[in-house]
Order: C-alpha cells, then structure tokens, then sequence
C-alpha cells in the first residue's frame, strides 16, 4: 500500500496556518485516495538523533570505509533510521512556517540528520552529486508573514522555499509542487483570506497528487 509521509515543522498546533492549510489538504487526499496511507511526523515530538561529533565521524568512516567504534555505529545507526523511515514513503507533504525569513530548527535538525551521501545522495568524481530519493513527488506548503514573490520587494529575504527546494532536489526530488499561505501578518481578515486561498490551492493539488 502506498504512503504519504506529513512533515509537520510547526510546534503552534491549532494555532498554524501552515498546519491547517496541511490538514485540508490531507482531508482532500484521504477522499480522493481513500488506499493510500497517511502518516504525519511531528518534528516537535519527533525523538531526533544528535548531529554531534561522533554522528559526523561516524559519517566519514562509514564513507572512507573504516571501523566503526562502537559509539559511531550506534550514532549512525540512529541516522539509518531516520532516513530508511523517510525514504519509505512513496509522496510527501511538507508543512513549514517562516521562522526568521528560513525554516524552523527542528526542520533543519532533520534535515541535517537525513541528507548524508550513501543515504539519499551519492557522489563520485565522475559523475557528482546524485541525489537517491528519486521518482517521488512532494507537496511543499510554506506559512509566511508577509509576500515574498518577485517584486514585493521582500523576494531576496526568502530562505524558506529556497532552501528547502535546493535540499530536495538535492537529494532527488524532480516534482516539486508548492503552495504559499501569504501573508499571514497583516490582521485577521488578511491571514483568513491567505488560509482560505491556500485550502483552495490545496484541494486541487491533493486530487492530483
């Protein structure tokens, strides 16, 4: 059976715009693919492994084919989890609000545990970086204060989409749809109508994920 796999970066539940934006579209989703299994992973709950020293140097001898210590298998192992959870999905579902023009820690504390070569990518010097989660879409849904697109003057402080869009397709994602909850910092009615606009967004895209 196939999965669909929610990253849900907010903490602010029932308060997130990006979460409630999220939760229409997996409504949408389990009515137009009633087989297919959902599965939400709270970043705020989720028990994340240390990116710390023994995690990087148990990296570099898996990757220079040495000798684990024992510390290092046990750190890497945490990190083999993570990332076989994660590449068992067969769709993906991104919800991440803008938290000082980027992402949350949380997302990044995760993304620097599964993005490590021979996990989702590969390098060699003849043909580079090849990412490894391949033929896979994913559904980003960004939350944000205020309008970044081209033009509004504020494009150049996005690090949120850019970031995220340059580490998945880093490691293999080619099918990158996107929707924007904006803005969300200008009084009530103006962060209504920006939910209101991304549920639509939503509910389309969710039928033809």
């Amino acid at each position: 059976m196939a999965k669909l796999l929610h990253i849900q970066a907010s903490p602010r539940i029932g308060r997130s715009a990006s979460i409630a934006v999220a939760e229409h579209f997996l409504d949408a989703y389990r009515a137009a693919h009633p087989d297919v299994t959902i599965e939400t992973l709270d970043l705020r709950q989720a028990d994340l492994p240390e990116f710390d020293g023994a995690t990087i140097d148990a990296g570099y001898a898996v990757n220079h084919g040495q000798t684990l210590t024992p510390g290092q298998l046990a750190a890497w192992q945490a990190v083999v989890h993570i990332a076989d959870h994660f590449k068992s999905a067969d769709k993906y579902l991104f919800s991440v609000p803008m938290w000082n023009f980027s992402i949350p820690y949380k997302l990044k504390h995760f993304i620097d545990v599964l993005v490590h070569r021979g996990l989702t990518f590969a390098f060699t010097p003849e043909t580079g970086f090849q990412g490894l989660v391949t033929g896979k879409p994913a559904v980003t849904i960004y939350a944000r204060g205020q309008v970044h697109d081209a033009g509004s003057g504020a494009e150049n402080s996005d690090f949120q989409s850019t970031y995220l869009r340059q580490i998945l397709r880093f490691i293999g994602f080619t099918d990158i749809r996107e929707i924007f909850v904006e803005p969300t910092a200008g009084g009530p009615a103006a962060r209504a109508r920006a939910i209101a606009t991304g549920k639509l967004k939503a509910e389309e895209m969710a039928s033809v994920l």
